[in-house]
Order: C-alpha cells, then sequence, then structure tokens
C-alpha cells in the first residue's frame, strides 16, 4: 500500500511539475495581448479615436490623426477619399490595385510592402452577394505570403471610399489575413491606393 500511494503521489508531482512548465497561452490571453498591443500603438501615434455617430456627422471623414473604430473592431483613417466623381466606387467584380504597407503592432516591424516596387502591384477581385462581401487576390505580395483571401479589414473601407482612395487601418487578428487569425496577431496598414482596374 506505501509503494501505490508513494506512486500516486510522485505521478501527482510530476504532472504538477509539468503543468508549471507550460508556456503555452490560451486564446483569452493572446485576445487580451493583441488589445494591450493596439492600444500601446494609438497612444504611441497620438491617434484619437472617434465614435461612428461623430464620423458620421463629419460626412463620414475622418480629421487629421483621427480613427473611427467600427463595429467590425476596424479602426480607419480616412487620408483621402478619392474621386471627386461619387459614381466612382467599388463595384460587384471589379479588379482593384492596392499599393500597400503592412505593420506588424505587436512586433513592431513592416511585414509587407509594394510602396516601393514601381513595377508590381497587388490586385484583388471584389465580390457582392446578398450575404457578403468578399475579395480574392489576383497577384501581388499578399497572396504569396497569406493566400488568395483578402483580409476582411481591407474591405471595409470601401463602403466609404471611391477610386483612388487613400486610407490607413488597424486591423484587429479577427479581420485579418489568415496568418493573422491563427496567432492572434493586429496589423496597421497605410493603403495608399485602392484603385479600381479599368
Amino acid at each position: 500500500m506505501k509503494k501505490l500511494t508513494l506512486f500516486l503521489l510522485s505521478l501527482l508531482l510530476l504532472g504538477i511539475g509539468f503543468q508549471a512548465c507550460d508556456d503555452t497561452k490560451t486564446y483569452a490571453e493572446m485576445l487580451e495581448e493583441e488589445d494591450e498591443a493596439i492600444e500601446a500603438f494609438i497612444k504611441d501615434n497620438n491617434i484619437k479615436v472617434i465614435t461612428q455617430t461623430e464620423f458620421h456627422a463629419q460626412d463620414s471623414t475622418t480629421d487629421e490623426n483621427e480613427y473611427v473604430q467600427l463595429a467590425s473592431g476596424v479602426y480607419m483613417h480616412i487620408v483621402s477619399k478619392g474621386s471627386d466623381n461619387p459614381a466612382d466606387t467599388v463595384k460587384n467584380n471589379d479588379e482593384v490595385l492596392v499599393r500597400f504597407m503592412e505593420y506588424d503592432i505587436q512586433k513592431k516591424d513592416t511585414t509587407v510592402s509594394n510602396l516601393e516596387d514601381a513595377e508590381f502591384v497587388d490586385a484583388f477581385r471584389y465580390t457582392v452577394t446578398s450575404s457578403s462581401i468578399a475579395g480574392i487576390f489576383t497577384q501581388g505580395y499578399m497572396l504569396s505570403y497569406y493566400g488568395s483571401s483578402v483580409p476582411a479589414g481591407w474591405l471595409v473601407p470601401l463602403s466609404y471610399v471611391r477610386d483612388r482612395a487613400h486610407v490607413k487601418l488597424i486591423v484587429p487578428s479577427k479581420m485579418g489575413h489568415s496568418t493573422g487569425m491563427q496567432y492572434v496577431t493586429p496589423y496597421f496598414y497605410d493603403i495608399q491606393k485602392f484603385q479600381i482596374y479599368k
């Protein structure tokens, strides 16, 4: 009986030892770290966050260094709405060319950019159905790095801007690309041009 008790006690202590060495984080802990990283990024860059009510009262525009936090969790700053022609909006099945820079908020590092590559542009096909909107990359760095699905956060501004718009976005992982979702990583984007390819 003593040997059995000693054996069971040893197993219990060994289990506790392995549990104490577990460095993996829970999903809730990763989400908390993501929120903290976004808050720090906003503070470090002196970003003023406004409500959607304030945003709509300003004719769906943002002032300098002012971001609106949308219901999706995406923070958006419209640098330029683009074309003066109200009809120049992105429509179903349009191909959209994009000049952008992606910055990993947690690692504080630029991860992907085509801003310096004059000969190369990212492109995606925009699709609208009765229940959803989507984008599928057809070429570019984002396609090579992350696969064909356009981050949902990139599609959010398209209902507020027109051809050749310039926006800046803070995209939480749930609205990002597959890698962002997998590792619960938020990204900052400077999308210097959403251009409708004609």
